[in-house]
């Protein structure tokens, strides 16, 4: 009977060595395929921000949808926040927590718990131990968020701001593989240097004191935002051809009446939806959303007919100026060029051509011209 005992024992003592074994065999391979998974949402983060370059115009929608696939990605992250400096001042970028906050959230860099991180551009990792405690930078605060992850943001060794990440949960970051994170963290900087350009262009948009039109930095920004609603618009570009001789051999003030003229009798014509820019000197785009070149044929016809059959006078303040008895006038004269634009390519790579055209056709070409 003993004999019997002692071989259930030592069968029983295997099977349980053996659910041992197989439960961290287990463990093994669920945490081995949670890294996977984190791996796989890691590549699944990149693919939507590249395709979140291409698919928003705006800089702040940009930067505003990264942070939302971030929050839905990532579950364990409750809040995230995006914060740059300019160089002169730091700014929130992005993100979704309580506008109450943003004045914390904007002065991280003064805090003395990140001011090494900043320094050795190492992520931080934060969290308390109890409901009752709060996180060091946190000031009214309490209950928002009892975890957070700092990562500094540089471009070229160049410190930029950083990037926060946060959750009410305690201890919510623990198991979480921070090379993925970092690995989000430099998509953020690549984005951010991408549209680095993009938003100095819509910065510098002006409107142009004769024409009353916008420069030519708005069809790269907030225009683009109204020409990419298509899949394909036309693009013309045109030439005051003798503004220049107008003012030379007249004067400056009615060379910009002439602009003024011009620039009315288009913008009155137009719709909303089209663009109307001056973009350089005697040159001025239109880019006609939506349509087709062959469909803006008769209206660029029209239009060009009109503008040079309008006489334009010199004013009389400047014939007396000029010692002129007689009225003094001139019609402009227009040169045409036109191509086919399609949504999400270098809308700045068509101006240039159109541009070089017109540039280097003949002083006198006063025509319509596709290319």
């Amino acid at each position: 009977m003993t004999i019997i005992i002692l071989i259930t024992i030592v069968v029983l003592v295997f099977i349980i060595l053996g659910l041992v074994v197989y439960n961290v065999n287990i463990h093994k391979k669920i945490a081995k395929f949670s890294k996977i998974n984190e791996k796989i949402t890691g590549l699944n983060v990149l693919q939507s921000f590249m395709e979140t370059i291409g698919e928003y115009s705006s800089v702040d929608k940009k930067i505003n949808r990264i942070n939302e696939i971030i929050l839905e990605k990532y579950g364990a992250i409750k809040y995230s926040t995006i914060v740059v400096f300019d160089g002169a001042e730091y700014s929130i970028k992005t993100t979704n927590v309580d506008e109450k906050h943003w004045d914390t959230l904007k002065n991280l860099y003064t805090e003395e718990i990140f001011q090494d991180s900043i320094s050795t551009a190492t992520p931080k990792y934060i969290t308390v131990d109890k409901e009752s405690e709060k996180l060091p930078y946190q000031k009214l605060e309490l209950g928002r968020a009892k975890s957070a992850m700092f990562f500094p943001l540089y471009i070229d060794n160049v410190y930029i701001g950083y990037w926060l990440i946060e959750s009410g949960a305690i201890h919510a970051f623990d198991n979480v593989d921070t090379a993925i994170l970092e690995v989000v963290r430099d998509n953020i900087v690549t984005i951010l240097k991408t549209v680095e350009y993009q938003d100095t262009m819509e910065n510098i948009v002006r409107n142009d004191l004769y024409s009353n039109l916008k420069s030519a930095e708005y069809l790269y920004g907030q225009g683009k935002q109204i020409i990419d609603k298509y899949t394909i618009s036309t693009v013309a570009m045109f030439k005051i051809i003798n503004l220049v001789d107008i003012n030379e051999k007249i004067n400056r003030h009615l060379g910009n009446k002439v602009i003024t003229e011009v620039s009315n009798i288009i913008a009155n014509s137009i719709s909303q939806e089209y663009i109307f820019v001056r973009y350089m000197g005697p040159k001025f785009v239109i880019v006609f959303s939506g349509i087709n070149p062959e469909d803006v044929t008769n209206f660029i016809e029209d239009i060009k007919t009109q503008i040079e059959s309008t006489e334009i006078f010199l004013e009389e303040s400047d014939k007396k100026k000029m010692r002129l008895k007689k009225d003094v006038s001139v019609t402009p004269r227009l040169n045409f060029v036109l191509t086919s634009y399609y949504k999400g390519t270098a809308i700045d790579g068509v101006t240039k051509k159109l541009e070089y055209y017109l540039d280097n056709a003949d002083k006198d070409e006063n025509d319509i011209n596709y290319i």
